[in-house]
């Protein structure tokens, strides 16, 4: 079992940056692909940035160039860094683990709010 707890979501101007974090506990966090979704009402979750090592990473085309994903495997914890935020950045967003037997774990999610 893992659990997963994201933190750092909050209301930000068009422009700005936030960091959100994602402390996993319950199993090697080193062996577990970490990815980043988000979900606005209505519509499919989506995947953000995903992460393997630290040079084995991938982003939605949305985000490229904007945000960046990373992993401290000594507190087991990812990272996602927002940078140039857009209204359209507006979402929940969760954070999912994949142990290496194949299982997927989900946080609670934490809502990013780009407004003005």
């Amino acid at each position: 079992q893992v659990q997963l707890v994201e933190s750092g979501g909050g209301l930000v101007q068009p422009g700005g940056s936030l960091r959100l974090s994602c402390a996993a506990s319950g199993s090697i966090f080193s062996r577990n692909a970490m990815a980043w979704y988000r979900q606005v009402l209505g519509k499919e979750r989506e995947l953000v940035a995903s992460i393997i090592t630290s040079s084995t990473t991938n982003y939605a085309d949305s985000v490229k160039g904007r945000f960046a994903i990373s992993r401290d495997n000594a507190k087991n914890t990812v990272y996602l860094q927002m940078n140039s935020l857009k209204p359209d950045d507006t979402a929940v967003y969760y954070c999912k683990a994949t142990t290496a037997f194949g299982i997927s774990y989900w946080g609670k999610g934490t809502l990013v709010t780009v407004s003005s």
